[in-house]
């Protein structure tokens, strides 16, 4: 069954005036709750082969998994409508391909994360391969949409910078100005099912600096930050949750962090030098 949303928001991206159809046999199948990058999209069935080629969820499921990482980042709003229109794609009369400015949007937000992996944007994703716009297709973000987009600090990938043990209140309280924001945290992994590592904040986040920071949104920021910069998070988290102030910059949307204090209770220079910061003058 098709949720009448994901109608509305088809209709609301689909472009100009026909379908693309593989000319192959095709089927409707139940999206299988295995595939975890395609579940609760709106619609609940599928049609094989897809757009990627597979005729098999023995085919569809473990590739579809490899992209589970990189949609946790949120490097696009709409990377998961992109793949899942491939992987995935709704079972109407006919297929439904995404637009070439919808492959592109996708892409070059991504491809920069996919890189700090080390893996390129796929041959298989190739936004030539994709209409467009002289054929029905799902488009692009609205521009309101996209300007808001653009607002949201978004992480990036960087060397890891060192993590301090040791250090003075002087050092702490320079950090503080050195930098746009200071946030307190505790950071934790856990193992997925599938053998994944996931990396997650525990507790609140505590503003000793807000800077561009948005509150509603900093948690969220912080763990695509991890899972963007994944040799950075294993040694962070460790074998257990660890309590750190991070302080970095935020220039032309895009967060860096530079400074890593490990917080530990027995040492009174963070505690001091978050008091003083209140009516520190830089």
């Amino acid at each position: 069954m098709i949720d009448a949303r994901i109608l509305l928001l088809i209709s609301s991206l689909l472009t100009c005036s026909s379908a693309f159809d593989i000319g192959l046999s095709t089927k409707c199948v139940p999206i299988p709750k295995e595939m975890a990058m395609c579940n609760d999209i709106g619609y609940s069935e599928m049609r094989l082969p897809n757009l990627m080629g597979h005729t098999s969820m023995a085919d569809v499921v473990p590739k579809s998994a490899e992209w589970h990482s990189l949609l946790q980042t949120g490097c696009h709003p709409y990377a998961r409508t992109f793949l899942c229109s491939l992987f995935a794609p709704v079972c109407l009369d006919t297929f439904i391909q995404p637009c070439r400015s919808m492959c592109i949007a996708v892409r070059d937000s991504c491809a920069p994360v996919l890189a700090c992996h080390g893996h390129s944007w796929p041959e298989s994703l190739n936004c030539d391969r994709f209409p467009a716009g002289e054929d029905m297709c799902l488009d692009t973000l609205s521009k309101e949409y996209q300007y808001t987009y653009k607002e949201f600090p978004k992480p990036t990938c960087q060397g890891c910078p060192l993590t301090e043990e040791f250090f003075s209140q002087k050092t702490v309280l320079e950090a503080f100005c050195d930098n746009n924001f200071a946030v307190k945290v505790k950071l934790a992994k856990k193992k997925t099912a599938s053998g994944i590592y996931e990396y997650e904040t525990e507790g609140p986040v505590e503003f000793i600096k807000q800077g561009l920071l948005l509150p509603y949104d900093t948690r969220t920021m912080i763990e695509q930050w991890l899972l963007i910069n994944e040799n950075c998070a294993q040694r962070l988290t460790r074998n257990r949750p660890m309590v750190y102030v991070i302080a970095g910059d935020i220039q032309n949307g895009k967060v860096t962090v530079n400074r890593v204090f490990h917080w530990q209770k027995k040492d009174s220079q963070h505690t001091l030098a978050s008091r003083r910061w209140r009516h520190h003058k830089c």
